[in-house]
């Protein structure tokens, strides 16, 4: 079986690495909080080429956490309205409606299946007061037409960077560097994953920082002294030096992902088959290779019989979602094309070319 995604394979592949970390975490006696925290803070912000990243316990706490202090600042407050693509994972909209904002669907682009820079305009109203792109499947939103739009109208950008780890642009700005704040997402599954869950923030905004510290930690700076009603979302010192490991080898697993999807480009044809628009090499980490093909079901089991797993990233989209009831009446035509019609193939630094030749023999057979 080629698995979708071999955590168990990836994972060995740091394995006394890993726990020379775990022992370094254990002998310290320090387990929150700690110096572990503060290296991998220092470091990401380095890779990021920011001023600030502050370690929470998941993606979505991270988004949370921004718009959170946003609020707490006075800068955003209950009923403003975030624009947010109509086809992300549901995480990215949860975060806004969980501070009593509202979020406002824009169709994506459907080639590169991030939000569509020549639709936000239109959706800007009174209460807009930012703007969350989602960098979708590991691959930079148009960033540049993005920040044009957000500063006319004098708008927040709050970058979405679950899937994007390392993604940057021609000037050599990454992903987490795009905008006035990112939320990252260390799910064991993400090309920089910890094992369990783990999440960030990066900014350049000193007072944003700040603001997100105390909320992380109750709502404190100071023990027992609490500014805010905050919440517990502390990135843990096991997480964090877990994470300093696989860091340092994020690029050169990224090289490799990079290679299979380039492999799957240029040698699967199949006019039955739509492959995914790739506008930069660099700005897209290829954390999932989504193609796209109007018999999903039929080409899964397919796949499935031939000995390879795919996974449906993901099979229903946010406003048909029971969750947001209020929703449901709207239509999005691209976004439910593409909830329709997407499968994901398998792709990690530990598949081996006999694994992605049977990956590209079984599709052009189909």
């Amino acid at each position: 079986m080629i698995k979708f995604l071999d955590l168990y394979a990836i994972n060995q592949t740091y394995k006394q690495e890993l726990r020379d970390a775990f022992d370094r975490v254990l002998d310290s006696g320090w387990y929150i909080m700690g110096n572990e925290l503060k290296q991998f803070e220092a470091e990401f912000a380095s890779y990021c080429g920011v001023k600030h990243a502050i370690g929470v316990a998941n993606g979505l706490d991270a988004l949370i956490l921004i718009i959170r202090a946003y609020k707490e600042m006075g800068l955003f407050k209950d009923g403003d309205e975030i624009l947010v693509p109509s086809n992300t994972y549901i995480a990215s909209i949860l975060a806004i409606s969980a501070n009593g904002l509202v979020p406002v669907l824009v169709e994506p682009n459907i080639e590169t299946y991030n939000l569509d820079a020549n639709l936000i305009e239109e959706a800007i109203t009174s209460r807009t007061v930012a703007i969350l792109p989602v960098h979708l499947y590991g691959q930079l939103c148009d960033m540049d037409n993005i920040n044009i739009i957000a500063k006319k109208h004098g708008l927040k950008i709050i970058e979405d960077c679950a899937q994007a780890h390392g993604a940057k642009l021609n000037t050599g700005q990454r992903g987490g560097n795009l905008g006035d704040a990112a939320g990252f997402s260390f799910y064991p599954g993400k090309n920089l994953g910890a094992l369990g869950d783990a999440g960030a923030v990066t900014t350049n905004d000193d007072d944003l920082a700040t603001a997100i510290r105390a909320l992380l930690n109750y709502g404190s700076h100071v023990k027992y002294q609490n500014l805010y009603k905050g919440i517990n979302s502390r990135l843990d010192e096991l997480q964090a030096a877990l994470l300093r490991v696989k860091l340092g080898r994020l690029d050169q697993d990224t090289e490799i992902r990079k290679d299979i999807a380039n492999r799957y480009l240029s040698e699967i044809h199949n006019s039955r088959v739509i492959l995914p628009e790739v506008e930069n090499q660099d700005a897209h980490v290829w954390h999932l290779f989504v193609i796209r093909t109007d018999d999903r079901d039929a080409m899964q089991n397919y796949l499935l019989d031939r000995g390879i797993q795919t996974v449906i990233h993901y099979p229903i989209p946010p406003h048909r979602q029971v969750a947001y009831a209020e929703l449901n009446h709207k239509s999005f035509p691209i976004s439910e094309q593409i909830h329709n019609s997407v499968i994901s193939l398998p792709i990690s630094p530990v598949m081996n070319k006999t694994e992605v030749d049977a990956v590209i023999k079984a599709i052009n057979e189909y």
